[in-house]
């Protein structure tokens, strides 16, 4: 059965309808949406049963009739890009960065479906883009596309993008999307990719962040080992509205209008400035308050310090929900013992956490309902799941409460006995956390509430806050940064970029995690190593039937919040914009993937 009753066969019968032409699309979409189902959601099923997607209304609501003559647009990042290497992002400000430049085939809209980037075409069963079987896609490229040095945008382009991510000595954090599937030539404007098994969700490689297309001709020399050393990892050359003119990593990022640019009447702007640095505080009212600004990312600020500012009427809040998760992650392994040169080795186990106990008890002490009323407000709900949507994903056997004096009975049952220092011990460990995240004024009250409570059952925490330009960096010599997880606990957002749980998974399973040997670059940053959640994950990577796949995602979700990851919130992409602005974003992807559409009103 699936959501409120309805049977597989229902669904089937409706699939069929609009097939025949007796069901409108949107009729179809209207149902779901009415079932409990998301659009993305809709619109997958349909894609995967030979109907195509939709038409994305993108483009059609673009007012200017020329490109150019609009002015400066201004971008306030309080997490300033560091590198502009979107295969070695492991921070959403350096995708976002990225994608000011570089462009994938394909993007996902606000309702799902897949936007044509720099592909011809989305692939369907219908165009004979998409193998009956599961085996393969043939992705047709856009003609006339020219990168930024004027040399031409073609198939090789793409395939050479495919050995870069996939060759596990260029490290790069997009590497899982093409590690098993064959990329082929077949001629300068066609590329067929080639799976090892049935793939159900097949938009994946060059499809949104983990999609973005690089030059061959300017990465060829920097492949594999040294792929570190290229030049255009801080000078990019892409194929996007702007071309790059200046950039001081962890301050700001310059580009200038692309006359060559392959959408006709685009960019609406003469330039672009991606300004780095201060707090989402601040940010906010650069651009609600003063109007500094055009635009400012992620408002990781209090709701009732947003509807303050946006009384002042001079800009207006932005939400756009997808998938994004606010978790907590506790360490798996030991970051304070070291092991072959390496701390938080995959050779180490949590002292503490190893124990189902510790971490169930962790999970009781977490007020998610306190979290969401007094700080994040409309841009967060309270959730005890690691996938929020679409809709046949979310489980239903899951559920939060706070319950510290149950915490407190369970640590005493399972032999953590309070000192006289007040603090539970056991075998002469201490439960004694350092809880590290990023600093924002929510997340640094999120810390306090949880060591509150935690205090409450004999847990001690030092609370740690690292900027989120040193945070969310790519630099692999910084200890600091979240991948490494020199820390007990620690606590930020994932972006589901995608309207399917098949990459987002990917930071579950045991062959993701970040570990020095591929440069802290793997997905899985807690390192948990749990047999049943990679079965799970894998058998939905081949299940073709869409009822059958959801059930995978659902069981694993449960393995997971089960084990080292402690769900808080399902985010919006929050944003502040000027009140004569359109930008059009979609909560399954980048906030600037369809920057080419952006434009000011008159």
């Amino acid at each position: 059965m699936t959501e409120r009753g309805v049977t597989e066969h229902d669904l089937r019968t409706l699939i069929g309808e609009v097939k025949d032409g007796s069901l409108s699309r949107r009729g179809f979409v209207g149902r779901m949406l009415a079932l409990g189902l998301t659009a993305p959601m809709a619109g997958m099923m349909l894609a995967q049963n030979g109907v195509a997607f939709a038409a994305s209304p993108l483009r059609d609501a673009y007012k200017p009739t020329k490109a150019g003559g609009g002015g400066p647009l201004k971008l306030l990042f309080w997490q300033a890009a560091t590198l502009i290497n979107p295969h070695f992002a492991v921070g959403t400000k350096d995708q976002e960065g990225s994608r000011i430049f570089y462009e994938p085939l394909a993007a996902w809209d606000a309702d799902g479906n897949l936007f044509p980037i720099l592909a011809a075409e989305i692939p369907s069963k219908e165009n004979g883009g998409v193998a009956a079987d599961g085996y393969s896609v043939t992705w047709k490229l856009k003609p006339n596309v020219k990168w930024h040095d004027g040399k031409p945008f073609t198939a090789d382009d793409v395939v050479f993008t495919a050995e870069y991510a996939a060759n596990p000595a260029t490290a790069a954090v997009t590497g899982g999307s093409y590690m098993n599937v064959k990329v082929t030539k077949v001629d300068d404007l066609t590329v067929k990719l080639t799976f090892k098994e049935p793939t159900p969700f097949w938009a994946d490689a060059f499809v949104s962040s983990a999609g973005m297309i690089i030059p061959k001709h300017v990465f060829a020399d920097y492949n594999g080992d040294k792929s570190r050393d290229a030049p255009a990892n801080l000078a990019p050359v892409g194929t996007g509205p702007y071309k790059f003119s200046e950039f001081r990593p962890g301050d700001i990022l310059r580009g200038v209008r692309n006359p060559d640019y392959h959408v006709p009447n685009r960019p609406f702007f003469d330039s672009i400035e991606m300004k780095g640095g201060g707090d989402a505080v601040s940010a906010a009212r650069a651009v609600l308050q003063t109007g500094e600004y055009d635009y400012a990312w992620n408002m990781q600020v209090e709701d009732e310090i947003l509807k303050r500012l946006e009384a002042e009427g001079k800009g207006r809040v932005k939400m756009d929900y997808g998938g994004n998760l606010e978790f907590l992650l506790l360490n798996a392994t030991d970051p304070n013992t070291e092991v072959d040169g390496e701390r938080a080795s995959l050779k180490t186990k949590h002292p503490a956490f190893s124990d189902p106990a510790v971490r169930k008890a962790m999970n009781l002490l977490v007020n998610r309902a306190a979290i969401q009323q007094f700080i994040y407000g409309r841009t967060g709900r309270a959730t005890a799941n690691v996938f929020n949507g679409p809709a046949p994903f979310v489980s239903k056997g899951t559920s939060f409460a706070f319950e510290p004096d149950k915490a407190a009975q369970i640590l005493e049952e399972a032999g953590w006995k309070k000192g006289g220092d007040g603090i539970r011990a056991k075998d002469g460990k201490k439960l004694r956390f350092v809880f590290q995240t990023s600093i924002n004024a929510p997340r640094q009250k999120t810390q306090a509430i949880i060591k509150q409570a935690a205090q409450k059952a004999g847990i001690d925490m030092e609370l740690k806050s690292v900027p989120g330009s040193v945070f969310f960096s790519s630099d692999v010599a910084n200890p600091d940064t979240y991948p490494h997880f020199y820390a007990d606990m620690e606590m930020y957002t994932w972006n589901m970029t995608q309207a399917d749980p098949a990459v987002f998974a990917l930071q579950y399973v045991s062959w993701e995690a970040a570990t020095k040997a591929n440069k802290w670059q793997g997905r899985n940053i807690c390192r948990m190593q749990n047999p049943d959640v990679d079965a799970a994950y894998k058998a939905a990577q081949s299940e073709l039937d869409l009822v059958k796949r959801a059930a995978l995602f659902v069981k694993m979700n449960d393995l997971v919040v089960a084990d080292y990851v402690l769900p808080l919130l399902h985010r919006a992409q929050v944003s502040a914009i000027n009140g004569k602005l359109e930008a059009p974003a979609s909560g399954w992807d980048n906030s600037l993937a369809f920057l080419a559409e952006w434009y000011k009103q008159a």
